[in-house]
């Protein structure tokens, strides 16, 4: 059973998750928890970690959240629910959007999207600040979050480094 639901869980959420990797985490964060399966702070942990790594973020939590709860081919069933979807849609999406693609209403229907793929991000945003403010307290969460935000914009280093540095002094810290 834990395997058809690791395929439902992810298809469901990558079926439904317009816009990529970051657009289905709140998704397939909401499926996660509310299955039991990673708390909270863990699924913040292993999002933190799949960030660290190259390649697609959504592919690397199906993988770790997969073999977490099913082993090897819950891993494989999770990493494919996550693929499956995206590559049927996109292949028979495509073809219809490049057909009509002067249209008005398919350069709306992109445009629509939009905000609400913000708010979700918003959402796990405000999640994540609320967590960190409740488990390392506000003075290590200013502190990251300045220091992450001058390397971001001001000094231009790549984000990957600063996840990586984050994951360096969270363990120094500890």
């Amino acid at each position: 059973m834990v395997y058809w639901d690791l395929f439902w869980a992810f298809f469901i959420a990558n079926i439904l998750g317009y816009g990529g990797g970051p657009a289905t985490i709140p998704l397939i964060q909401t499926e996660v928890i509310q299955r039991g399966w990673l708390t909270n702070q863990e699924f913040n942990e292993a999002l933190a970690m799949g960030n660290a790594l190259p390649g697609p973020i959504a592919t690397k939590m199906a993988g770790y959240i997969g073999f977490h709860e099913g082993g090897v081919l819950g891993a494989f069933l999770a990493v494919f629910a996550t693929v499956a979807p995206s590559l049927l849609l996109m292949l028979t999406l495509m073809g219809i959007l490049y057909t009509y693609r002067h249209s008005q209403q398919v350069k709306r229907m992109t445009l629509y999207v939009k905000p609400t793929i913000a708010v979700l991000l918003g959402i796990m945003a405000f999640r994540s600040f609320e967590e960190s403010y409740l488990q390392v307290g506000a003075g290590q969460m200013l502190f990251l979050g300045i220091i992450s935000y001058i390397l971001l914009e001001k000094v231009k280093v790549h984000p990957a480094i600063v996840v990586l540095g984050a994951l360096i002094y969270g363990g120094l810290n500890l």
